[in-house]
This record gives C-alpha cells, sequence and structure tokens, in this order.
C-alpha cells in the first residue's frame, strides 16, 4: 500500500513540475523572463512598453529579463514572435495591442498574457455578456476613454458640422466597436454619420479622400493602422480644411484638433503592476478583471487649431505643453 501510494505522490508531483514548467513559472533562483510583443512601432505603444518594464524593473531589477517583438504590423511576423514566446516557456506575456493579445489568446491557454493599449476586451476576444473578467490565462488593461464624452467632443468643437465621418480600420475590432457605440450618440443628437472604412493602409489615402470630401468634420477611433499615417490624413483633411477629433494623444498630434486622452505610459505601469503580483504568486490571473486609465485629459492641437482658425476650448491643455 504504500508503494502505491508512494508512486501516486511521484505521478503527481511530476505532473505539477510539469505544469509549472508549461505556465512558464520561475526558476529556483527568482528569475523571469517576459516576452513582449507590440503590434508597430508608435509613440503610444512604445510609452506603454515602457512603463510597462519600468514597473517591472523597479521591483525585479535584473532578476527580469525581456525579450523584445515588433510584428510591424505583419500577421505572420506576429505569429512568429508568439510562437517564439510560447516554445521558449517565457513567464509571461506582453500583448501591445488587439491584433497581438488575440494572437497570444490563440496560441496559448498556459502562458499568462496581460494585454495594453486594447481598447475593448469582450470585443477583442468575442466574448459574450462580457463583464470585465476575461478569465482563464489573460487579462490586462484598457485604454479606452469614455466614448460618449468623445463624441460630445464631436459636437463641442465643430457645433456646425451636419455630416461627420466615421474613419477608422475595418481590420480592428476595436475600431469598430469604437465607432458603433460614437455613431449611435451622434445620430441620437440629430447628426449624420457616414462611416469610411478602409482594410489595409494601400486603402487608406482614397477613403480619407472621400471622407474629407463628404464630411464637415471627422471622428478617428484609437486606431493603429490610422495612427501609422497620421501625416496622411492631416495632409488630406488639412488641404480641405476639415477637422479631425481623436481617440488618443498621439494621433490628434497627428491630425487631430482635439482628443480626450490617456497616459499611456501610466497605463503600462498599471499592466506593469499586475504582472508584478501574477510573477510573485499574489494575484491569479484568471480572477484579475480588466484594469482602466483613471483619469484622461482633454487636449488640443494648437498649431492645426491656429491653422483652421479654431479657437481652442476652455479645460484643454494643449498637447506638449
Amino acid at each position: 500500500m504504500k508503494k502505491i501510494l508512494a508512486m501516486i505522490l511521484s505521478v503527481v508531483m511530476l505532473l505539477t513540475l510539469v505544469a509549472c514548467g508549461d505556465s512558464g513559472a520561475a526558476a529556483d533562483d527568482g528569475k523571469f523572463v517576459v516576452g513582449v510583443c507590440q503590434i508597430d512601432a508608435h509613440p503610444a505603444l512604445d510609452a506603454a512598453t515602457q512603463g510597462f518594464k519600468d514597473a517591472l524593473v523597479a521591483e525585479f531589477g535584473d532578476k527580469v529579463t525581456f525579450i523584445d517583438g515588433n510584428a510591424a504590423g505583419d500577421s505572420n511576423t506576429l505569429n512568429t514572435i508568439i510562437q517564439d514566446y510560447v516554445s521558449k516557456k517565457v513567464d509571461l506575456i506582453l500583448a501591445n495591442a488587439t491584433p497581438v493579445l488575440q494572437t497570444a489568446a490563440t496560441a496559448t491557454s498556459v502562458i499568462p498574457i496581460l494585454g495594453t493599449s486594447v481598447t475593448e476586451y469582450g470585443v477583442a476576444l468575442q466574448l459574450d455578456d462580457f463583464d470585465g473578467l476575461v478569465g482563464g490565462n489573460v487579462s490586462g488593461t484598457s485604454d479606452l476613454a469614455p466614448l460618449d464624452k468623445q463624441a460630445q467632443m464631436v459636437l463641442d468643437w465643430c457645433p456646425d458640422a451636419k455630416k461627420v465621418g466615421l474613419l477608422y480600420c475595418s481590420a480592428e475590432a476595436n475600431s469598430i466597436y469604437q465607432v458603433n457605440q460614437v455613431k449611435a450618440y451622434l445620430e441620437d443628437k440629430g447628426v449624420t454619420c457616414t462611416e469610411y472604412s478602409f482594410a489595409t493602409t494601400s486603402d487608406l489615402s482614397a477613403v480619407a479622400e472621400k471622407a474629407a470630401s463628404e464630411s464637415d468634420a471627422i471622428y478617428v477611433p484609437t486606431d493603429n493602422t490610422v495612427a501609422n499615417s497620421a501625416q496622411l490624413v492631416d495632409s488630406i483633411c488639412r488641404a480641405k480644411k476639415v477637422p479631425v477629433i481623436a481617440g488618443e494623444e498621439n494621433i490628434c498630434a497627428g491630425c487631430g484638433i482635439a482628443t480626450l486622452s490617456i497616459s499611456y505610459y501610466d497605463l503600462g505601469m498599471t499592466t506593469g503592476k499586475m504582472a508584478i503580483q501574477i510573477l510573485k504568486g499574489e494575484a491569479n490571473i484568471s480572477e484579475m478583471k480588466i484594469a482602466y486609465a483613471e483619469t484622461q485629459t482633454a487636449k488640443y492641437n494648437k498649431e492645426l487649431c491656429e491653422y483652421l482658425g479654431i479657437e481652442p476650448l476652455e479645460g484643454y491643455v494643449a498637447i506638449g505643453e
């Protein structure tokens, strides 16, 4: 009987060790390896990554090692990066932006995954009746600013606008979610809204041109594709003197007049603090609800407002000041 019991305990111990190995649990020396992946290089995403890293380094020092990956907007590259992290059994994955979160969540159900710069997890992961808790091995932080307030900004900054264009990339699920919310709000106020979606960057110029020609004002959500082509959007809308309300600060700095923005660095720090709890065994990721930015700042693009002859509204801070 004792021999059988010993054999059972041995098997249990072996399975426990295997499970720990699969989940990327820390080695006995307390060191951690974290896989960090961004969908592309962009100031907002870069800031979130830096905040995340700074939080972990402040806690663990040189006991934490980062493996960095940038997909440069390519899905095949993204998949290769994530598969590499899974094969290396990293202790945790930072998924910076929605496509990274989606790819990582598909690739592993064991390694803890924290998203950041993700707008709506329920939409991104196709979760019904999402209540803020993903469950399983996924959690993270959201960059969603109140969409009703962003929609109201369109009315406040462009009170004479009767036709508002909604410019976004149809390949980004979170952009679709934001546009739907803003559209509903504006239409309820009697504004005519038209969606101008594009599938790839190569389509953006023609779609933006059409939007600028047919709209009194344009709203752009926190869209990664537009963010990387903000100067193109600016050149088109500026020429037609059509104002753009943006979903986040960096897009606003590139092509918008105003935004209700969060600090992506602070968002990354919050994500990092969640990672610390997970890595130290102080929290179970399956029980961690999605965290949101605690504050938003109303900002405006001083140079563009001056060019368009728009007087900044009270309570807004100039970007960069």
